[in-house]
């Protein structure tokens, strides 16, 4: 098929020429030449063009912004997805490292200690943000933390032996998007903290600051104590006493009071606290902290110091309280 062109006057249909082009023969162009010969020189009088009236000095066919009134628009060119995608997966990775490091962490469960609270192969997420201002494990929760020294000496570090989903599993382990084989952490509950004193005798309860534990999360079948009863055991403080859900299978506080701490856990060693098992989705649950734990009496060791401090102090502003009452009483004598 041929070339299309169009008169830029002629507004009538035209014969087809040779090779089907569009083509204007001598008649019906002489008319419409005259036309804009004539259109011309009656604008050449009046001083405007075909886009209005011409300023002196100004080129002709220009605007007065000075753009070329002829040039066509430049369309606007978008960046290709392709190329846009690497630069959206690096935004992607920084975001999570972020997140990693300072708001939430994934860790997967390789052990049964915590069963049945927690399966073998369970991830879940650890608030890590809360640490960051100041706030410290308390009694029924869940915790990560790194290995105090010697807890896991015996535990192989699990990894594939394929070189190339090794790579794989350290880049997403880095930026918080796989669990991490390297790190040795471990999950457990907590106790009892800095301040308290923890036993457990023969079959149990465990028991804090004189205070029974009832423990529904235990596994079935297990006794409070385990196979190790203890204590009672002063927890120093900046620790805490942490121990498994599975109390037959847990190498937990009670196995480590011959090392530095006495089996007590340094808070600088807790990660976070786990508080959603994420993954398999049918094992989605959140991790509150037990009811027992809200027990009165539980804490009542600790806030002994401000009544104390209360005391004193009131003691001590005794006698101002005697000398203004009396400048008082001589004010209303007088």
């Amino acid at each position: 098929m041929g070339d299309l062109v169009i008169g830029a006057r002629s507004g009538a249909g035209e014969p087809e020429g040779p090779g089907g082009r569009v083509t204007r023969s001598a008649e019906s162009s002489a008319p419409s030449a005259a036309v804009e010969d004539a259109a011309a020189q009656t604008a050449d009088e009046h001083g405007t063009g075909a886009d209005g009236p011409s300023e002196p000095g100004r080129p002709e066919g220009e605007h007065a912004d000075g753009s070329d009134a002829e040039a066509p628009a430049k369309p606007h060119k978008q960046r290709s997805f392709l190329k846009e995608l690497p630069i959206l997966i690096g935004i992607a990775l920084i975001l999570a490292l972020v997140i990693k490091t300072f708001f939430v962490q994934a860790f997967s469960i390789p052990s049964e200690s915590m069963q049945n609270t927690l399966q073998v192969g369970d991830r879940v997420l650890v608030d890590k943000l809360t640490p960051w201002f100041g706030s410290e494990p308390e009694r029924g929760d869940v915790v990560v933390f790194h290995d105090p020294g010697g807890w896991l000496n015996d535990e192989p570090i699990q990894q594939s032996s394929n070189s190339f989903v090794r790579g794989v599993q350290d880049v997403l382990s880095f930026v918080g998007l796989m669990p991490s084989a390297n790190e040795k952490d471990l999950i457990k509950r907590v106790i009892a903290v800095g301040g308290d004193t923890v036993e457990c005798k023969d079959d149990g309860p465990v028991k804090v600051n004189g205070v029974a534990l009832d423990e529904p999360y235990i596994y079935p079948g297990n006794t409070p104590c385990g196979t190790q009863p203890f204590g009672p055991v002063k927890v120093p403080n900046g620790r805490i006493w942490v121990m498994g859900d599975h109390r037959a299978d847990s190498l937990d506080s009670r196995f480590h009071m011959d090392q530095p701490g006495g089996g007590a856990v340094p808070v600088d060693n807790v990660i976070g606290r786990a508080f959603v098992v994420a993954w398999p989705v049918s094992h989605w649950s959140t991790l509150p902290v037990p009811d027992t734990f809200d027990q009165t009496g539980l804490a009542g060791a600790l806030p002994v110091a401000p009544p104390v401090a209360g005391a004193v102090g009131a003691v001590a502003l005794l006698p101002l309280v005697r000398r203004v009452r009396a400048r008082t009483d001589r004010r209303k004598e007088s």
